[in-house]
């Protein structure tokens, strides 16, 4: 197997659809975390797993971006047609990693470095990326060899891997971590000490997800190489009228043809493990890609390989795309192994009640309309902003929090936290009992009790209780206004009851207030 491995791609590609300069320092957040970085980057002292304050004053030049897996996908398209352009059977592992048969290659182009060679002249022509290529038997040990470069003989595979860390069995995709941390505790801090254990006794204690970690180790495939032929009527297909030509109308589509999909597998006891997407457009271009996975695909990661790969076809660069729509779409198991899904309730059969299904459909029916946007649902996520904390999440996708809402943030607003968070806060002014402006100083403290509040310029109205200030958690390091949140008590008008809102503060002179919340 060889494989070509595009270093800190999530990093590449944003720095890319930025139209950041490739020596500048970059990094991809997500959760408020470095999950990548590229080089200049890490010269600044900026790692996976920071956070991103302790990264931005680490590396004050650092370009910020969030994770985007469709940006990723897309961009990467074009890394994929400059390999398949020499070798055919081209299976993208996920954007950033390829892999493909090196035999027949191999003896094409005069043999392993000469193919080597070729495919990196054809990337860095094609896609203007650098990359790196790993030859060795299997998907696990070609990825590590990719990563420095190494062309591992056949019968060495053992020997490549036994003196590498334990901790390169968490692999993207693998979800390991926590047998990882189990064994560096047990003392096994390589893969050679962890592969020289009886399997009988990786069984016994590490269970099945051990095992297939244990072959790996070994330097063996994590499955059995005979493959069972997938029967034909587990492919998929579908055609559109109207055609496909938007990504976000691909995405919808593809959420009930991975359901279909998987159920079809699931009713033969299979799950998929490589999967081939095939289009077909309207003036009858024929398109194709291969997605290989660790894990068997779950109707969700078959949705969103299926979205990744119109975003790539959709979006390429022009010359690449498709010249019409997608009429048909195929979905095609080209490697299938014994499938585990989830049992269904034991009373209501994995449904749920009328009310919950009639409202689904609704649901459904609205996406329809309006796309996979037009229906969300709020998931509230930790933080320390009332309005960063709440995640819009489109419906029919996981509601799954990103981070722990009940850790120690820094800087949070305590509870209660608003009702009413404004989606565009709304200016307003703070006057004392001498009618000056109230600000807040470099030390966190108001400069003088505030009195009245005005928003947006209407009549001020009278505070008559407040609390606070709670300083924003930033780097005081940096020039920049000190900033606070206070909660201001507002006498109420006429027979009106009191009312109570969320304000923001910045600055000492000429301060800036705008109003974020309001609390019932």
């Amino acid at each position: 197997m060889l494989v070509l491995w595009c270093p800190d791609w999530p990093a590449v590609s944003a720095a890319a659809a930025g139209g950041v300069a490739v020596t500048q320092p970059v990094a991809v957040f997500s959760a408020n975390r470095v999950v990548a970085c590229n080089a200049p980057a890490r010269r600044g002292g900026v790692r996976r797993g920071m956070r991103r304050r302790e990264a931005q004053s680490n590396c004050p030049e650092l370009a910020v971006f969030a994770a985007d897996d469709g940006r990723d996908a897309r961009l990467f398209e074009a890394v994929a047609r400059a390999v398949e352009g020499l070798v055919v059977g081209v299976e993208v592992v996920r954007p950033g990693l390829v892999a493909v048969p090196v035999a027949g290659a191999a003896a094409y182009f005069g043999g392993e470095h000469a193919l080597v060679e070729r495919l990196l002249d054809e990337v860095a022509a094609v896609a203007g990326v650098e990359c790196q290529v790993g030859v060795s038997e299997g998907l696990f040990a070609a990825t590590l060899a990719a990563r420095v470069g190494a062309f591992v003989e056949p019968g060495c595979v053992a020997e490549f891997l036994a003196p590498l860390p334990v901790t390169e069995l968490d692999q993207a995709g693998g979800d390991r971590a926590e047998l990882v941390d189990l064994l560096r505790r047990l003392g096994l801090k390589t893969l050679g000490a962890f592969a020289a254990l009886a399997e009988r006794d990786v069984v016994n204690r590490f269970g099945a997800d051990g095992v297939l970690a244990h072959r790996l180790a070994q330097g063996r495939s994590e499955r059995p190489p005979l493959r069972r032929q997938p029967p034909p009527e587990l492919t998929l297909s579908e055609e559109f009228d109207p055609v496909v030509e938007r990504v976000d109308v691909a995405a919808f589509l593809a959420k009930g043809l991975a359901a279909r999909f998987c159920a079809g597998l699931a009713g033969h006891g299979l799950a998929c493990t490589r999967l081939g997407i095939h289009a077909v457009t309207e003036d009858g271009e024929h398109l194709g890609r291969t997605w290989r996975c660790a894990e068997p695909l779950t109707p969700s990661g078959v949705a969103d390989r299926v979205r990744w790969q119109f975003e790539g076809w959709l979006r390429a660069a022009t010359g690449q795309r498709p010249t019409s729509g997608v009429v048909r779409l195929r979905l095609e198991p080209e490697e299938i192994v014994e499938g585990r899904s989830l049992q269904l309730d034991l009373w209501r059969n994995g449904g749920s009640d009328e009310g919950d299904e009639r409202a689904a459909r609704a649901f459904v029916r609205v996406q329809g309309l309006l796309g996979p946007e037009g229906v969300v649902t709020p998931v509230l996520d930790g933080g320390r902003d009332p309005a960063g904390r709440v995640r819009l999440v489109p419906w029919g996708d996981p509601r799954e929090r990103t981070t722990p809402p009940d850790a120690p943030w820094p800087g949070r607003l305590p509870t209660p936290s608003p009702a009413t968070v404004l989606d565009r806060p709304v200016p307003a002014q703070v006057f004392d009992d001498g009618g000056r402006p109230v600000g807040i100083t470099a030390r966190d403290q108001l400069t003088s009790s505030p009195r009245r509040l005005s928003i947006a310029g209407a009549a001020g109205r009278e505070v008559v209780g407040w609390a606070g200030p709670w300083p924003l958690a930033g780097d005081r390091r940096r020039p920049g206004p000190p900033r606070a949140r206070l909660q201001l008590v507002l006498a109420g008008e006429r027979d009106e009851p009191s009312e109570a809102v969320l304000v923001h503060c910045a600055g000492t002179e000429n301060p800036l207030w705008t109003v974020e919340g309001v609390y019932d």
